[in-house]
C-alpha cells in the first residue's frame, strides 16, 4: 500500500519544455540545450552500492560519474569508475554520426551527439530517441538490482537502408576519488568471451565484461583519449581533466524494429538470455509517474546489502552509510511507504552496530560517525517512529530491550561525550570536533563550534526519557519508568529556562556563560517531536520564527539572514563551501520536521499551506538529480541545489511529510 495523497493541489510547475504525455521527459529544444541538460543528472543504483550516473545527454561531467561505478572491497572501501562511458555511431553509407559527447579543454564539446537527440524520458528507464537522417534510434538503459551490471538496449525504431552501429567503450579503472591518465602500466591484453570481450586495465581490478546479445566484430584499436574535462570538479576546485583508454570498437549490423543489447558488467553472462534480462528488469522497475513514487523510486536507492548485513547510503555519489543519517532517513525511506519489513531488516544491522558501540565491543560494520552524542538519541526517535506507524505493543517486543539498553547507556553517563549535569541536561563537548550534524570544519577545527548544552540533543533527550517511560511503563510501572520520568521532569524545566530567550525562540546552544543568539533551524525539533518541554505558545513562536526567518522553497535555512555570518551560497573550492555549508544553506530534511510542527500547531488549516510548499520540492523531480532530492540548496533566491545529487535525509522526510498529510481525512 502506498499512501496516496491529494497532490492534485501540488500542481507541476515546469517550464514547456516538458510535455504533458509524462511526468519526466524533455523535449529537443531542451536536449540540444547543454546549459540546460548538463546539470541534470539521472542516477541508477543496485543493492550493492554501485551505480550508473551522468547527465541526460550522456556527457559525463564529475569524476564520480560512469556507466558502471562498483565497490571493490578487495582494493578500498571506495567505488571504482571501470566503465566510463559507451559511445554509439550510427554508419548509413559509409557516412558516420557519433552519438557520443565528451567536453575537452577550451569548452570544447565532441563529437556533440546531442543535436541527434529528439527527446528523453525516464519515467520507467531512461530513455534517449536520436534521429540522424532517416534512421530513428532509441537507447534504454537500465542498472540490474542484484548484480554489478549495465544494460543498454538500441532499437532501430526506423531506418530506410542498411544500418551499422559501432560501440567505442571508454574505460577509467580507478577509484571516484582519483583521476587515469595515459600510463604504460595499463594492460592492453583482452579475451574474447559470448559475443563480446574481457579486459582488466590493472591488477586488484575485476575483469570487465563487454558483450552483446548478437554476433558482432570486435576491433582491436587501442588509445588514449587525452585531455577530458569534469566541470563539476572544476566548480568544486578540484583537479578536472583525465585520459581515459580505448581499446578498439565493436561493429554489428541492425535491421529496422530490431534491438541490440549491450552488458557491461564483472561476470560473463549468456548472451542469448540479456534480452529477456532486460525485460524482466524492466518490468520491475516502479514508474516514476508522479512526484510520490519518484520518491518512492528515489527511496529505494539508498538501500545497501553486504552480506548479511542491510544499510542505508546517506547519499549518492560519495557518501557512505552514516549513524545520524540512517536513524533519521529510515521512517521516511520504509514506514511511511508502508515498508515495515525493511525498517526491521535494517533495524537488525543497525542494532548491532549501537551494542557494539554501548558495550565497547569491535565491529566490522558499516555504520560509521555512531559514536557521536546524539545518535543514541536519534536511534530512539527511529524506533518511537515505529511505533507510531506501526504498532506500540510489536514495538516493545522487538525494539523494548534495546530501548532499556541505551537509556540505561545515557543515564548512567557511559557516553564517552554525554554528561548529565545537576540540572538534567546533557553536555557535550564540541569545542575540538565536531558533534550534531552542523558538522563541517575548517583546518582540522569545526565551523560552528556548537558545545556545551545544545538544543537539539536536549530536545531528543527530553522525548527520549518521555517516550521510553510511556513505552514501558504501558506494561506496569517499573523502576526505569519512574527514574526516567522524573529525570524528564528536571529536564523539562531546566530545558525551557536554559534555551528560551526573551526573543521567544530557543538558544542554538549554551556553554557557561555563552549563549549562541543565533537563529537557526536547530529548534524546530522541540516543537516537532511528540514529547516536547515546551507548551503550545512556545511551540508557536518557535514555528512563526521559523517560517519568517528560516523559510524558503527548498527548505530551512541552516542560519538567518539576520545572523552574523550568513553565507547562503555553497559554491567555490573546500574551504569556501566548508564555511557556508551550515551557514545560511537551505536543507529540505529540516523542512520535515518544520512542517510535523506546524501541523500541531494549526492542524487542518496548515494542509493548504503545506501542500504548496510541497510545490517547490516537487519542482525538483525535473532538476539536479532527475527524480531525486540534492543535498542542500543555496539559502537565496534562485535556490540552487548543490552537494550529492541524491540525498537520503531529504526525500526520507519528504516521504514522511507525505505520509504526515495522508492521516488527515480530506
Amino acid at each position: 500500500m502506498v499512501y496516496n495523497v491529494r497532490m492534485d493541489k501540488v500542481k507541476n510547475n515546469y517550464n514547456l519544455n516538458i510535455t504533458t504525455m509524462s511526468y519526466l521527459r524533455f523535449d529537443k529544444t531542451l536536449m540540444t540545450n547543454l546549459e540546460e541538460t548538463l546539470p541534470r543528472e539521472i542516477l541508477r543504483t543496485n543493492r550493492s552500492g554501485a551505480y550508473h550516473c551522468t547527465t541526460i545527454v550522456d556527457c559525463n561531467t564529475r569524476k564520480y560519474h560512469g556507466l558502471l561505478v562498483i565497490p571493490i572491497p578487495e582494493l578500498d572501501d571506495e567505488n571504482h569508475v571501470l566503465l566510463s562511458s559507451l559511445d554509439a555511431t550510427v554508419i548509413q553509407h559509409g557516412a558516420e554520426f557519433n552519438l557520443g559527447l565528451h567536453k575537452y579543454q577550451g569548452d570544447n564539446y565532441a563529437p556533440r551527439g546531442h543535436k541527434y537527440i529528439r527527446e528523453y524520458e525516464c519515467e520507467n528507464v531512461p530513455t534517449t530517441l536520436y534521429r540522424v537522417g532517416g534512421v530513428i534510434l532509441k537507447k534504454e538503459t537500465l542498472f540490474v538490482h542484484h548484480e554489478n551490471r549495465i544494460l543498454i538496449r538500441y532499437t532501430l525504431v526506423d531506418a530506410h537502408s542498411a544500418t551499422t552501429l559501432r560501440f567505442r567503450p571508454f574505460l577509467a579503472f580507478r577509484s571516484v576519488r582519483q583521476y587515469t591518465h595515459e600510463n604504460a602500466q595499463a594492460s592492453r591484453d583482452y579475451q574474447l568471451v559470448d559475443n563480446g570481450i574481457k579486459t582488466c586495465m590493472y591488477p586488484g581490478y575485476p575483469e570487465l565484461f563487454m558483450q552483446f546479445n548478437k554476433k558482432n566484430e570486435f576491433h582491436f584499436q587501442p588509445d588514449w583519449y587525452r585531455g577530458m574535462e569534469y566541470p563539476k570538479e572544476q566548480e568544486r576546485g578540484y583537479d578536472f581533466n583525465e585520459d581515459l583508454y580505448v581499446p578498439g570498437y565493436f561493429e554489428v549490423s541492425i535491421k529496422k524494429g530490431e534491438s541490440v543489447v549491450f552488458s557491461g558488467g564483472v561476470s560473463e553472462v549468456s548472451s542469448r538470455s540479456l534480452k529477456t534480462t532486460f525485460e524482466f528488469e524492466k518490468d520491475k522497475r516502479i514508474p516514476r509517474d508522479n512526484f510520490q513514487h519518484c520518491l518512492i523510486n528515489a527511496a529505494h536507492q539508498f538501500l545497501n546489502k553486504q552480506g548479511d548485513e542491510s544499510y542505508i547510503l546517506a547519499g549518492y555519489p560519495w557518501f557512505k552509510c552514516r549513524a545520524r543519517d540512517m536513524f533519521i532517513s529510515l521512517p521516511g525511506l520504509t514506514l511511511a511507504i508502508n515498508e515495515v519489513e525493511k525498517f526491521e531488516m535494517l533495524m537488525e544491522t543497525a542494532c548491532k552496530a549501537v551494542r557494539a558501540f554501548i558495550n565497547d565491543e569491535p565491529t566490522d560494520l558499516k555504520i560509521y560517525e555512531i559514536e557521536h552524542p546524539d545518535i543514541l538519541l536519534w536511534a530512539v526517535w527511529c524506533i518511537q517512529q515505529y511505533a507510531k506507524m506501526v504498532s506500540r505493543e510489536k514495538c516493545r517486543e522487538k525494539y523494548g530491550e534495546i530501548l532499556e539498553e541505551i537509556m540505561e547507556f545515557l543515564r548512567h553517563e557511559n557516553h564517552p561525550n554525554l554528561f548529565i549535569h545537576s540540572n538534567g541536561l546533557l553536555y557535550t563537548n564540541g569545542h575540538d570536533k565536531a558533534v550534531t550534524w552542523m558538522n563541517s570544519t575548517a583546518n582540522g577545527r569545526p565551523v560552528i563550534p556548537r558545545t556545551g548544552y545544545v538544543v537539539e540533543i536536549n530536545a531528543l533527550w527530553y522525548n527520549a526519557l518521555r517516550f521510553v517511560a510511556d513505552l514501558l511503563g504501558e506494561k506496569g510501572s517499573t523502576m526505569l519508568t519512574e527514574a526516567l520520568n522524573k529525570q524528564a521532569e528536571q529536564t523539562g524545566a531546566s530545558f525551557v529556562n536554559v534555551f528560551l530567550n526573551e526573543h521567544g525562540y530557543l538558544l542554538d546552544y549554551v556553554d557557561g556563560i555563552m549563549m549562541d543568539w543565533s537563529v537557526r533551524p536547530n529548534m524546530i525539533f522541540a516543537a516537532a517531536f511528540d514529547y516536547s518541554p515546551l507548551d503550545t505558545r512556545q511551540k508557536k513562536g518557535i514555528v512563526d520564527i521559523c517560517t519568517k526567518e528560516l523559510l524558503t522553497p527548498k527548505g530551512l535555512r541552516s542560519l538567518s539572514p539576520k545572523s552574523g555570518g550568513y553565507n547562503p551560497n555553497y559554491v567555490g573550492p573546500q574551504s569556501q563551501r566548508d564555511y557556508a555549508y551550515h551557514q545560511g544553506t537551505a536543507w529540505p530534511w529540516l523542512a520535515g520536521f518544520y512542517f510535523e510542527a506546524y501541523l500541531r500547531i494549526y492542524k487542518m488549516s496548515a494542509l493548504g499551506f503545506i501542500e504548496r510548499q510541497l510545490i517547490g520540492y516537487e519542482d525538483e523531480m525535473t532538476s539536479h538529480c532527475i527524480g531525486s532530492m540534492p543535498e542542500l540548496f543555496d539559502g537565496n533566491p534562485p535556490f540552487k541545489g548543490r552537494g550529492a545529487v541524491s540525498f537520503a535525509m531529504n526525500v526520507a522526510e519528504i516521504l514522511r511529510t507525505l505520509y504526515l498529510l495522508s492521516k488527515y481525512n480530506y
